[in-house]
C-alpha cells in the first residue's frame, strides 16, 4: 500500500498541489447528486474539504493517519466540518449510505490484486444509497510508457517544487514495471542542491487496463453508467491520460 510515501502529508501537498479540473468536476457532481458524500481514500482532503464547503456532509476515509491529520488541520482552517475516518477501501464498514461515493487521483491503483479491487468495489455497493453514484478517475496505462520503466534514476523536473524551509526541491524516480502483476514499482527521491536525498521512499501503483474495469465492476455488483477520456468529459480513447468512471449498483 505504499504507506511511507504517504508519511510527510505537507511535502505529498506540495508534490501535488494542483488537480483544480478534478476539484470542479466532483463538486460539479456532488452537487447534481445531492446529499452525503464519502471519499475512499481522501488523502489531505484536496478535494472533500471544498465539496464540504458547498454544504455537503463529507465524510473521508484513508488508510494515513498523517494524511488525515493534516485533512483535519486544513478543514479547521477553513471553518469546515469533515468526519475523517482511517480505515481500509478494501473493506470498511460506516453503518450507513450516502448518495456519492468517490475515489480520485489514482487512489484506487494502491490496490494491487484483483480481489482487493472487487472487495472495495463490494463496500462502496454496500454504502450506496438508492439512487447514488460510485464515480473514480485511474491513469489510462500506456504501454509505451511502462515500457520505459528501466529501472534507471531519471529526474522529474515537472515534480520539482518548492519547500519553504528547504528551497527548490528536486525530484527522481527509479521505475521497473512487473508485467505478471501489472504493479510499476518505483523509488522517488527528494533533495535539494545542499541535501541529497533527504526523504527515500517506495512507491507501488498497479495498472489498471480499460478492458478490465467494467468485469471488476460487476463483479463487486457495479455496473458503468458512463465513461470518460478527461474531465470535460471527452469519449474514453486509446490515447486519453484519463480513466474517469460514472457507476451505479447494477
Amino acid at each position: 500500500m505504499s504507506q511511507q510515501f504517504y508519511s510527510d502529508a505537507r511535502l505529498y501537498d506540495r508534490l501535488f498541489p494542483g488537480g483544480e479540473q478534478a476539484v470542479h468536476f466532483y463538486k460539479d457532481e456532488a452537487d447534481r447528486q445531492g446529499g452525503c458524500v464519502l471519499e475512499l481514500g481522501c488523502g489531505t482532503g484536496h478535494k472533500l474539504i471544498p465539496i464540504a464547503s458547498d454544504g455537503h456532509p463529507c465524510t473521508g476515509l484513508d488508510l494515513s493517519p498523517d494524511m488525515l491529520a493534516e485533512a483535519q488541520r486544513k478543514a479547521d482552517e477553513r471553518g469546515v466540518e469533515v468526519e475523517w475516518v482511517q480505515g481500509d477501501m478494501r473493506e470498511f464498514d460506516l453503518g450507513r449510505k450516502f448518495d456519492l461515493v468517490f475515489i480520485a487521483a489514482n487512489s484506487l491503483l494502491h490496490l494491487h490484486e484483483a480481489e482487493d479491487l472487487v472487495d472495495c468495489f463490494r463496500s462502496v455497493r454496500r454504502h450506496l444509497a438508492p439512487g447514488a453514484r460510485l464515480i473514480f478517475d485511474v491513469f489510462n496505462p500506456s504501454v509505451r510508457m511502462l515500457a520505459r520503466a528501466d529501472g534507471v534514476r531519471r529526474r522529474r523536473d515537472a515534480l520539482s517544487f518548492v519547500d519553504p524551509d528547504r528551497g527548490v526541491v528536486h525530484v527522481d524516480v527509479a521505475e521497473t514495471y512487473d508485467a505478471a502483476a501489472q504493479v510499476t514499482r518505483g523509488t522517488w527521491y527528494f533533495s535539494t542542491d545542499s541535501e541529497a536525498d533527504f526523504v527515500v521512499v517506495p512507491l507501488e501503483i498497479r495498472s489498471i487496463f480499460p478492458q478490465e474495469l467494467p468485469l471488476l465492476l460487476s463483479l463487486g455488483g457495479l455496473r458503468v453508467v458512463e465513461r470518460f477520456g478527461d474531465w470535460s468529459r471527452a469519449p474514453l480513447t486509446a490515447d486519453a491520460a484519463l480513466q474517469l468512471y460514472l457507476c451505479e449498483p447494477d
